[in-house]
């Protein structure tokens, strides 16, 4: 019986292998065939089938690269050591290092605080940081560190839940971005930054104009505390937000308005405005369509002219905006153009600098908050930006680590791992919204308390007290300069007096009637 069934067995065994082995040829014969003929890769025609090894090291080498290669110092936009900071300050983690830093502290560009000999306690509580001018009558209390413009859309529902929640529980700010006002935003309790770029989603019309009486609608709401027109972003000055086709829900075409069967595009300039005049008048008509809520705008900046000839505007109309916040060019986004990333577009340091100072030398600085985002990750950044002229602080890219986000950089894709920048039901589950909202919390809190330590070391409690000298660079192995040394600080009024040689002709050509030559060309 065995011999009977050994011999029986074997004829099958055989012609299994050879079915196999005849599939097998066939379908290296197919992928051969079909590399020789196709005419879009030059590898594939030269060398079939192998060279498809090289597409799929190219698809893995991101992951290759930060998890074997990549040095603590490494990485972009964040550093390795960026991101671990982050990650452990979210979970409550010991932040700590030992045996010293690993920055080349002699090299050129270097930057580092001037501390003192005799520090201070830092203080337990955080100041808040009122925001709204004399138009305003519902000033709002913004913290250190806030969440910066993310849309949902962008980000997950549950991104967005879970960032909302951690601001109601840490008692900062959320802004919404761009994409409008989503039932996620309100469902954690906290407070709102409503922000509307130029297809004015959740307060537009069917023809994409700006809906006066939808905004009011919207911003009427307790949880929006402020409203803010976006006019460019850090990333990707010069035009408008995209969406891809495939992020579009039926909840995110019916909060934004638009159609759900191709990608969102906004337009890259505003039709509410095309002058510095109507600019200021379109705020203050925010600010009383709101309720008297604050009302202001972010940008990144252009030139000194530009915003000289807001500052002028201002003093022409008679208001002020209430706050102005400032986005670098490092700034991160979900998908732009690597021209617009790399080639447009002022850095934040430059950007808060101009404008704290273009307000200062216009005697406007009392009546208007300065808020910064761009790559702002920790306590170190926060006090940076405040000795170079901001009131406050907003995050984008750390909120989105805190929520688990590893920088694989795929956000556009729809095919984020962690489930933060995705509109796939099956990966957003590996956010869990509880869990996050205390991560969000806790890097938030643990942030601003080390910008408290930061400042205390260097002698101060207060933002209100930081100084440029306060902050060096190097600018060789054996030369620093401060920071007020190495820029001109006006003082109050100075540009209506006698103008500084560095800043005299942006003064000059500074009109409240237009602004540069490109926006000038859009609005004709």
């Amino acid at each position: 019986m065995i011999g009977k069934w050994f011999k029986f067995d074997r004829p099958k065994k055989s012609l299994g292998k050879i079915m196999t082995g005849t599939a097998t040829a066939v379908g290296l014969g197919a992928v051969v065939a079909y590399d020789l003929l196709q005419k879009r890769s030059g590898v594939l025609r030269n060398y079939p089938v192998i060279g498809h090894g090289r597409t799929l090291l190219l698809k893995i080498r991101p992951e290759i690269q930060q998890y074997f290669i990549e040095r603590d110092w490494d990485g972009r936009p964040f550093d390795k050591t960026s991101r671990e900071l982050i990650y452990s300050r979210s979970r409550d983690d010991k932040s700590e290092e030992s045996f010293g830093t690993v920055h080349d502290v002699t090299a050129e560009g270097k930057e580092w605080f001037v501390h003192s000999i005799t520090p201070v306690k830092p203080l337990v509580d955080p100041p808040r940081i009122p925001v709204g001018g004399t138009d305003c009558n519902k000033p709002y209390d913004m913290a250190l560190l806030n969440v910066s413009s993310m849309s949902y859309g962008s980000l997950s529902a549950h991104a967005i839940q879970a960032l909302n929640a951690g601001a109601a529980k840490g008692n900062f700010a959320h802004d919404t971005g761009e994409g409008g006002i989503s039932p996620h935003h309100l469902a954690g309790g906290g407070d709102l930054v409503w922000e509307i770029g130029t297809a004015y989603f959740g307060a537009r019309t069917n023809d994409g104009a700006f809906d006066p009486q939808k905004f009011a609608d919207q911003s009427s709401m307790d949880a929006v505390k402020m409203v803010s027109l976006k006019l460019s972003q850090g990333a990707k000055p010069g035009i408008g937000g995209v969406l891809p086709q495939g992020k579009i829900t039926e909840e995110i075409a019916e909060i934004r308005g638009v159609p759900r069967d191709k990608k969102c595009v906004s337009p890259p300039y505003h039709t509410v405005f095309s002058t510095p005049v109507e600019l200021i008048e379109f705020i203050a008509s925010m600010r009383e369509l709101s309720g008297g809520k604050p009302a202001g705008f972010k940008l990144c900046v252009t030139s000194q002219r530009d915003v000289l000839a807001i500052c002028k505007a201002i003093h022409q109309v008679g208001t002020a905006p209430d706050f102005i916040i400032v986005d670098g060019s490092e700034g991160g986004t979900g998908a732009a153009p690597v021209e617009f990333e790399d080639y447009i577009g002022m850095p934040l340091t430059q950007g808060l600098m101009t404008v704290h100072n273009a307000l200062v030398g216009t005697g406007l600085r009392n009546q208007i908050r300065i808020g910064a985002s761009g790559k702002v990750a920790e306590g170190s950044d926060l006090v940076r930006r405040m000795l170079q002229g901001a009131d406050y602080l907003n995050s984008a890219r750390a909120m989105m680590m805190a929520l688990g986000c590893i920088q694989a950089m795929r956000c556009a894709e729809n095919t984020c791992p962690v489930g933060v920048a995705t509109q796939n039901k099956r990966r957003q589950l590996a956010l869990h919204v509880p869990t996050k909202t205390e991560y969000v919390y806790n890097y938030q809190r643990n942030t601003v308390r080390e910008a408290l330590r930061v400042m205390a070391a260097l002698g101060v409690q207060h933002p209100d007290d930081l100084h440029p000298a306060m902050l060096r660079r190097n600018l060789s192995e054996g030369q620093s300069a401060s920071y007020a040394e190495l820029y001109e600080w006006l003082e109050p009024g100075q540009l209506y007096g006698d103008a500084p040689e560095q800043w005299q002709q942006a003064w000059q050509e500074a009109s409240p009637d237009r602004f540069g030559p490109g926006s000038t060309y859009m609005s004709k």
